[in-house]
């Protein structure tokens, strides 16, 4: 391919990652993924931040996952930084993806308590993945104080990543079964038993533990 050829190609693809067709952009950001190459990445992340449809959200995740990690590490930090939360949220969802633990210094406390839903599930999600070893309590305690927080997605998604850290996240969420906050207590609650038994499912898991809050509740103003 010549260079004109090539030039071209480029900014074919780049029109159609802008193209009013999803599919157009689905074709485009496959395009980009099989053949990789520097100038898209930054294209790629801009994108990220606008792009409307969940599968080609995650081709261009796909995509950037293609490109080397020098490329597109420092442009996705920058990005978790930005003020548009679907800019935040798929720069965790890609760096998550990318499993680079160079990325960690990213996830700040403010990322994990961010006020948007799906900008703080995609933090949780990327810092159980990018966690350096020995920091895992540290985390737990991080992630614990979000308990109670949201509807039942957002919950799920918060049990998951607190029972994926494994038994250090135990003694934190022991301690959150006796917060003052029944909705607290009822999701710390019911993540415990998502632990012991992974098949009996949240919305199971998490009446029972509502049922479990409320007679404790009932038996502590018996007394």
């Amino acid at each position: 391919m010549t260079m004109a050829e090539e030039d071209t190609h480029i900014t074919r693809v780049l029109r159609g990652l802008e193209h009013t067709s999803s599919s157009v952009r689905l074709q485009a950001a496959l395009a980009v993924g099989t053949t990789p190459d520097a100038g898209f990445v930054a294209k790629l992340v801009e994108r990220c931040a606008v792009e409307p449809d969940f599968s080609v959200r995650e081709t261009l995740t796909w995509a950037l996952t293609r490109h080397p990690v020098a490329r597109t590490l420092p442009v996705l930090l920058a990005e978790a930084r930005s003020e548009r939360a679907q800019a935040r949220s798929q720069a965790l969802h890609t760096l998550s993806k990318i499993g680079d633990r160079q990325a960690w210094p990213a996830i700040t406390p403010a990322l994990l308590s961010d006020p948007d839903d799906e900008v703080a599930r995609s933090a949780w999600r990327a810092a159980v993945v990018l966690v350096p070893e020995g920091s895992e309590h540290g985390l737990a305690v991080l992630l614990a104080a979000q308990l109670g927080r949201g509807e039942r997605e957002t919950q799920l998604s918060l049990s998951r990543a607190l029972i994926a850290l494994g038994e250090v996240m135990l003694p934190v969420l022991g301690t959150a079964t006796t917060d003052p906050d029944p909705g607290v207590r009822a999701h710390a609650v019911a993540t415990e038993r998502l632990w012991r038994d992974p098949d009996a499912g949240f919305e199971f898991a998490i009446e029972e533990a509502k049922r479990v809050v409320a007679l404790d509740g009932a038996g502590r103003k018996g007394q």
